[in-house]
């Protein structure tokens, strides 16, 4: 079942949830609201950390696949990471283990969409000024491989999808299990939100850097290219041929290959490996389907090879992943 809320539904769905806020008696400026027990079980914290900063952890089952009509509004920073769960909306696929990064400026009119999914997500928000302040020189201007990242509030903000690195999964985890109070919990926070902060804008100076070398693709080529993305997740198991999936997405192969490396930083199946791994971890620590059911819902045959890579990316085996062993919760 599918549930979409329009602009209407949002509205009421947050007087609804408005009168579940929690304060925490150490900091009124930590606030925890239900999330509504329409859509699942679960919550959204938020921590005003200092002004034009904030946090918010959000976890939850969603018990259907849920469409929200988003409309156009200026918006500021935002770093939003994936630790469990996945989401899509009009530039980007976030998925398990991955990260977006949003500058501010204009976010358009879109559907975000997410499917029945237990989720954990962690969100930095940052205002324009606020990281001028930080990292800004003394004409009030960021560095120049970082000046994309604010723009007009007509414009449409600058969006990029990553996969997690090890110290940013790790700072992550360290802040869902905070167990600090009052201020010695705000400072804790804020460091670590700062530290995702830098290891993100750090990637992504390094990136427009090499950038520079390459032939920028131009819009259109940029919006087939997540196109191809998606086509080529919709059914893992039988992923189409790079010929059928690059007529599909109207590009000829060279431009494909290229603009999939320039994009994602990886090869077409490459990228589709590393999702299949993914997924296969996700269904194995819901310990709901044997080993061999998974490898066989993510499209990878081979049983030997498939434990040797999931050890190689996850440092543990499918059967102790099944069994709950290592499982970082």
């Amino acid at each position: 079942m599918t549930i979409t809320i329009c602009e209407q539904a949002i509205s009421d769905l947050q007087q609804e949830i408005e009168i579940t806020a929690q304060i925490d008696p150490y900091d009124p400026l930590d606030v925890t609201w239900n999330y509504p027990s329409t859509l699942g079980q679960g919550y959204t914290r938020c921590i005003e950390l200092r002004q034009g900063l904030e946090l918010e952890i959000f976890q939850a089952r969603l018990c259907d696949r849920l469409k929200i009509a988003c409309p156009a509004r200026p918006d500021g920073l935002r770093y939003h990471f994936h630790l469990l769960g996945q989401h899509q909306d009009k530039h980007t696929m976030v998925g398990d283990r991955e990260f977006a990064l949003y500058g501010s400026g204009l976010s358009p009119q879109e559907i975000n969409e997410g499917p029945e999914q237990t989720a954990l997500e962690v969100s930095v928000y940052v205002q324009p000024e606020t990281l001028v302040s930080f990292i800004g020189d003394a004409s009030g201007q960021l560095p120049r491989h970082l000046q994309h990242l604010i723009r007009p509030v007509e414009q449409e903000i600058y969006t990029r999808v990553a996969k997690l690195t090890p110290m940013i999964e790790g700072i992550l985890w360290q802040i869902v299990r905070c167990n600090h109070r009052g201020m010695l919990k705000r400072m804790y926070l804020e460091a670590k939100a700062l530290e995702l902060v830098s290891l993100v804008l750090e990637q992504e100076s390094e990136i427009q850097r090499g950038r520079q070398a390459v032939k920028p693709l131009n819009v259109g080529t940029l919006e087939r290219i997540h196109y191809a993305k998606t086509l080529l997740l919709l059914d893992v198991r039988q992923p189409p041929s790079l010929p059928a999936l690059a007529q599909q997405a109207k590009l000829n192969e060279y431009s494909l290959k290229r603009g999939f490396k320039q994009v994602f930083g990886t090869t077409v199946y490459g990228y589709l490996h590393d999702y299949r791994l993914e997924q296969a971890r996700q269904l194995l620590e819901l310990r709901q389907m044997s080993v061999a059911e998974v490898i066989a819902a993510v499209g990878l045959g081979d049983r030997q090879h498939f434990a040797a890579t999931f050890r190689k990316k996850f440092g543990i085996s499918p059967r102790d992943c099944l069994m709950g062993r290592g499982r970082s919760t």
